[in-house]
């Protein structure tokens, strides 16, 4: 039982922080349970394969803003994002259960928007909803989904498993969805002040679609199966890419290296960062909700991915003792720090 009579803030203990000291009581009573809280998702062993599990939450005025925020869109984004966590397990989802809350203001059409755009996510991953719940909120909406997946169990991918000398590789590019959160923003501010300005988001089509209909990397796992790639560790990009490696670094106990010129980050997203006055390197280590994958490989591996557009290798790994460095395009060396999203 925990104790702790004295008052806390949260903010001093972080989002981690606080998930370290909640769960470092819990005792696992089953020999189905392989791997508990840790991780990206739980892995349940069964009798043909592991199960691996994930719950994401998702509440209005914290990871969305309704006013810009199509509920279709909505409800696509929050299946994906769990999705995103089995993919990061190298296993693949099956089904899901959906959960929500909603306040009085939502109407039966607004709830089959959201509705639909889960099912819509559902369709094109070939995920099965299998359950979930309803009731009523005080708070908005509230969004809570349950992704099951499974794998073979000696195919189960950890962010534990990195060694030194491992090609530190993600997919896709980084930042977009940062950016075209600042870009709604904005757009927002400025309608707040005249509702006749109509928003500018023409030929920003890439960086708000990264930030309101992202997509899970299912094409990577298949390309992981067909080239016989299994990564040593593997994380996915919720929280920027300097907290993910940080991540994968603890888990392992490694230190890395990261190279600022090696960093994937798209041409539109890069033009808006600096009309922003923004570091476009800085958008990609701590913007967030990216959801592309990082992970480490052998080197051995490094023939069966170099050639491929939608892996970056940006680092490698080094022994603990060395630390967590990022090397500029100038050559210099500094501490990386985790500065992603804090949920407190």
């Amino acid at each position: 039982m925990l104790e702790n009579n004295s008052r806390t803030e949260l903010e001093s203990l972080g989002e981690f922080g606080l998930i370290d000291l909640l769960t470092s009581h819990i005792k696992i009573h089953h020999t189905s349970t392989y791997k508990g809280v840790g991780d990206d998702a739980a892995v349940l062993k069964s009798s043909n394969a592991a199960k691996v599990v994930t719950t994401d939450m998702l509440l209005e005025g914290v990871h969305f803003d309704l006013s810009y925020f199509p509920l279709k869109h909505l409800g696509y984004k929050a299946i994906v994002v769990n999705l995103s966590d089995i993919y990061a397990m190298n296993a693949t989802p099956k089904q899901v259960t959906i959960s929500f809350g909603v306040s009085s203001k939502f109407s039966l059409e607004a709830i089959e928007e959201l509705y639909s755009g889960m099912i819509l996510a559902c369709n094109r991953y070939e995920v099965d909803i299998v359950g979930g719940d309803t009731c009523a909120s005080k708070q908005g909406l509230v969004i809570s989904i349950t992704a099951i997946g499974e794998a073979d169990e000696k195919n189960i991918v950890y962010r534990d498993g990195a060694k030194v000398n491992d090609l530190l590789c993600v997919t896709g590019d980084l930042g977009g969805a940062y950016i075209g959160f600042q870009l709604l923003e904005r757009e927002k501010r400025v309608f707040l002040s005249n509702p006749e300005i109509q928003p500018d988001l023409e030929g920003k089509d890439y960086i708000v679609e990264r930030q309101l209909k992202p997509e899970a990397r299912k094409d990577i796992i298949q390309l992981f199966q067909d080239k016989g790639i299994k990564p040593t560790s593997m994380i996915d990009i919720s929280d920027g890419l300097s907290s993910e490696v940080m991540h994968l670094c603890a888990k392992s106990k490694v230190g890395m290296n990261v190279f600022e010129d090696k960093i994937p980050i798209d041409p539109q997203t890069y033009e808006m960062a600096r009309e922003f006055n923004l570091d476009p390197t800085l958008t990609a280590l701590s913007g967030g909700e990216d959801y592309e994958l990082l992970f480490t490989i052998a080197q051995a591996d490094y023939d069966k991915v170099k050639n491929n557009p939608d892996i970056t290798i940006i680092g490698h790994v080094t022994d603990a003792s060395e630390g967590v460095h990022l090397i500029t395009k100038s050559g210099n060396k500094y501490a990386l720090k985790a500065q992603g999203w804090k949920a407190f």
